[in-house]
């Protein structure tokens, strides 16, 4: 990704404004954000009013939008509702971006003579699973969130079959950065290892769903960026997914975050309160890996120490 013009929606949140910032060293980068979850200070050189002085041009905008910004050579689409309570608490609206949304940037970027895209699914659709799962298993919705991505590549397949684009799902297994990225913004909605050890910083204990024995393949966000941008690099179409092959419990994370931090907070077990909850996640990514040459390099061990490094400043 050299000397290109790309847009990024939902490219003031989390990983949106991960990537932006790690593409706009060599490209001409848009952000475009409707700042629902995402904030313009995560991007370089962009105030809190969206003010620009710097590599990334952010657009104040919805994916639901007519005018939007697609007159480029890929784009990363990653604006979402993206967790089962924020869009179960909003299905209506939350259909509207996440499918909706979908259709609108993709038909609007092939008017615009782009065609490549990648975009944003997610590996829930796995369900809770201790073994490795590859692409090619069997999937389901168990939820809106869950519906509403699986939709994405459905029309994923429509795009790129009628048309003879070139688009790629990525299923992200459980991203993480940490309060001292870009996750802050994201408050309740952000990955529990940035939640859990901003807790146990302030002294308070992290809650735990059930016993804490629940598995995730922790990924962390810049592994994540770069298998974004080699998957654009290389036009892949289909579904791919991102995760490191390694899980870890909750218990085992809270015991890595108060090493890290020289504390000794117990965490506070309550009854799991919601009715569809994965249990354990791993990734198999193999196919990203034989397609791209993608593997992780950020260990879990490393990532924890990223993420408690600013409270230990």
């Amino acid at each position: 990704m050299r000397g290109k013009r790309v847009l990024v929606t939902g490219g003031a949140g989390f990983i949106g404004s991960n990537l932006a910032n790690h593409l706009a060293a060599d490209n001409d980068v848009v952000a475009l954000d409707d700042c629902h979850l995402g904030t313009p200070e995560n991007l370089d050189g962009v105030d809190a009013e969206g003010n620009a002085d710097g590599p990334v041009e952010f657009v104040d905008g919805s994916v639901l939008d007519d005018d939007l910004p697609t007159d480029v050579d890929v784009v990363f689409h990653l604006a979402a509702y993206s967790s089962y309570t924020m869009v179960e608490e909003n299905k209506r609206e939350a259909t509207r971006v996440n499918v909706e949304g979908f259709v609108n940037t993709v038909e609007q970027a092939r008017e615009d003579g782009c065609d490549t895209v990648v975009y944003a699914t997610t590996s829930s659709i796995y369900g809770s699973r201790t073994e490795p799962s590859p692409e090619e298993m069997d999937v389901e919705a168990r939820t809106c969130y869950e519906a509403s991505k699986l939709a994405r590549e459905r029309y994923g397949e429509y795009f790129g079959n009628h048309y003879d684009m070139t688009l790629a799902g990525l299923r992200f297994f459980s991203v993480y950065q940490g309060y001292g990225g870009a996750e802050e913004h994201k408050g309740e909605y952000a990955n529990t290892v940035a939640q859990f050890a901003d807790a146990i910083a302030d002294g308070e204990s992290p809650v735990l769903f059930g016993d804490g024995t629940q598995t995730r393949d922790f990924t962390h966000v810049d592994d994540v960026v770069r298998a974004i941008e080699l998957v654009a690099d290389h036009e892949l179409d289909g579904v791919y997914n991102v995760g490191t092959g390694e899980s870890y419990t909750f218990n085992t994370m809270v015991g890595m975050i108060n090493d890290e931090l020289g504390t000794d907070v117990d965490p506070e077990y309550v009854e799991n309160p919601l009715p569809v909850y994965v249990h354990d996640t791993l990734a198999d990514a193999t196919k990203l890996r034989e397609a791209t040459g993608w593997e992780p390099e950020v260990g879990f061990e490393e990532g924890v120490a990223r993420v408690c490094a600013p409270y230990k400043d």
